[in-house]
């Protein structure tokens, strides 16, 4: 099969999931795509190039799918507005917090596809990722229109992009489940209640509590 960029990032990617970024090497990528180490330099020149390349697929996946949901959005706002005029019961509406909400779970759904995705995406800004960027610029686009105060929407746009690498990181690294017998379920029920219960909730909807708490938090900063 005929050596392309793409090939090569796929292999790439799968290297970086089993190694880490201290296994990931052109020879091993050239080694899983049964091809000569220095024919793929045609294509990608460096091993950093290689990284920033994974980042950016990683990145801009991410960036469509929220592009597609936050136009979902935008047309679900403007039957509302319409129906509004004609007299019709009033919605809610779309909020700014539902235009993060689209931006955070399109992310993760992004970010999850590729195994080792959420360490690639963590180190995306530093690797200088246009696609990164493109995510960061378009969320600081919507707290700067949600009214957050400048000084604040760096630290917001953080922490909510920090929810989502760190609860993917979470869902991609488990280790092996633990047999644990009735008693012993029985015994941690009973000392550690609260956290028994928290640890309950569906991951998606434990994800979505997370980025609306955040949003909660940030909407005391466009009231200060």
């Amino acid at each position: 099969m005929k050596l392309t960029a793409e090939r090569i990032i796929d292999a790439g990617m799968a290297v970086f999931a089993e190694s880490g970024y201290q296994g990931l090497s052109m020879r091993r990528v050239a080694e899983r795509l049964d091809a000569q180490a220095g024919s793929l330099y045609y294509h990608v020149p460096s091993k950093s190039a290689l990284i920033q390349l994974m980042a950016d697929r990683v990145a801009r996946q991410a960036y469509e799918a929220g592009s597609v949901a936050l136009s979902a959005l935008d047309a679900a706002g403007a039957v509302d507005a319409a129906g509004r005029a004609a007299g019709g019961p009033a919605g809610a509406g779309v909020g700014w917090q539902a235009r993060v909400e689209a931006q955070m779970v399109t992310l993760r759904q992004s970010v999850r596809r590729h195994p080792g995705g959420a360490v690639v995406f963590a180190d995306s800004p530093k690797v200088l990722s246009a696609g990164a960027l493109s995510l960061m610029e378009r969320l600081l686009e919507t707290l700067r229109d949600a009214d957050v105060p400048e000084e604040h929407r760096g630290a917001a746009a953080d922490a909510l992009l920090s929810h989502v690498t760190g609860f993917v990181l979470q869902e991609q690294s488990r280790p092996p489940a633990v047999a644990v017998t009735p008693e012993e379920a029985a015994s941690l029920h009973a000392r550690f209640p609260l956290t028994v219960a928290a640890a309950a909730h569906d991951e998606d909807e434990q994800f979505l509590r997370g980025v609306r708490l955040l949003c909660a938090g940030i909407e005391t900063l466009r009231t200060a």
